[in-house]
């Protein structure tokens, strides 16, 4: 009798072990399974095409990649692009990390669909001038990743001398072969509100310059830095708007542009970028942030770029510095910013007057 129940205990015994060692099996599969959840695979981040495009991915994409393994998947487009596809994603975002400049960047905030910089997170923004560093209340919306300037750029063949104003653009010579940029373009509106101010006329009353603009001959209204640059490379266009980002591309590559920065001046913004809300991946997206705000990713970007950078205490070579929005000489101070508040009052408005007064005029 006693040996039965010896054997009794002992099968009771295995079994249980059993059971034991079945629940700590599953349960160790469960943790691996949480723990790749936590790490994603691949991040979706809204960037620029072009050049600008190919920056982005080698500066701090392809970094953070070799750090932490996480693929980076671009979604390329303009920055009212990305704004809209936030805009229509709100409820279920596939977009975790979104490029976008300034004055598209506050209606972003405006509509809801970006997160907060927590400093915490993104412990570089610390490394970050403080005017880059975009706030609304409690609130930091988004971070500067470089400037860039809107100048004149033209073909160094057909353009002689080279333009020193604004108002070349609209000499007869140059008729059919300008570019300048539409209000799809992040440059778009407060290019006609600059214009203003080249031509003497009040801001508040926009009438003559959607004249002037509608009187010039153009070879095309550039949506996007990259058609622009398109434009001056098949010379298509000889004269016009460009950024120095895309101006100065075109001349190291050895095509005829040249680029200056006119006497009535030029004006000038940031790319930033933003945590979408909503992100399932938001530390890695935190992360891949943290990663363009280091002192490595802003001296890529500006030698690519020629983005001036917001990261502090960045060295440059003279030949990189003088390219950068601001010239040799100058600093971020010399920049001249716009108040987007302002402008972006004004967005409808501006837009629905160039469809109607200039677009339809071509």
């Amino acid at each position: 009798m006693g040996s039965e129940t010896r054997c009794t205990n002992q099968s009771i015994t295995r079994r249980i072990t059993r059971h034991i060692t079945k629940a700590a099996l599953l349960a160790a599969g469960t943790v691996v399974t949480l723990g790749a959840a936590a790490q994603p695979a691949r991040l979706t981040v809204a960037m620029y095409g072009g050049n600008w495009g190919d920056a982005f991915r080698s500066c701090v994409a392809e970094p953070f990649t070799k750090a932490t393994g996480i693929a980076v998947t671009p979604e390329v487009g303009t920055s009212t692009t990305t704004l809209a596809k936030l805009q229509q994603q709100k409820a279920a975002p596939s977009i975790d990390v979104a490029w976008m400049d300034g004055g598209i960047s506050e209606l972003a905030f405006q509509a809801g669909v970006v997160d907060n910089l927590d400093a915490a997170a993104i412990p570089n923004l610390k490394n970050v001038i403080a005017k880059a560093v975009y706030r609304s209340g409690n609130t930091n919306y988004a971070v500067g990743s470089g400037y860039y300037s809107l100048g004149l750029a033209y073909s160094t063949k057909s353009v002689k001398p080279a333009p020193t104003s604004w108002k070349d653009i609209w000499k007869p010579e140059y008729a059919g072969a300008v570019a300048v940029p539409s209000p799809a373009n992040s440059s778009g509106v407060p290019f006609v509100v600059f214009m203003a101010r080249v031509w003497g006329i009040d801001p508040a009353n926009l009438a003559p310059v959607y004249a002037k603009l509608a009187a010039l001959d153009t070879a095309l209204y550039f949506d996007s830095s990259g058609a622009a640059t398109n434009a001056f490379q098949s010379g298509e266009a000889v004269i016009g708007a460009h950024f120095n980002v895309g101006a100065w591309d075109l001349i190291d590559k050895g095509v005829p542009i040249g680029f200056v920065v006119p006497k009535e001046g030029a004006w000038a913004t940031d790319a930033r970028l933003h945590l979408v809300k909503g992100s399932r991946n938001k530390a890695a997206a935190e992360k891949f942030i943290n990663t363009a705000l280091t002192p490595e990713a802003a001296t890529c970007l500006a030698t690519k770029l020629y983005l001036g950078p917001a990261v502090q205490g960045v060295k440059l070579p003279s030949e990189v510095a003088r390219k950068l929005p601001w010239g040799a000489q100058g600093s971020v101070d010399s920049l001249s910013l716009f108040d987007w508040s302002v402008l972006n009052a004004r967005r409808a408005e501006i837009t629905d007057a160039w469809n109607r007064q200039v677009a339809r005029k071509r």
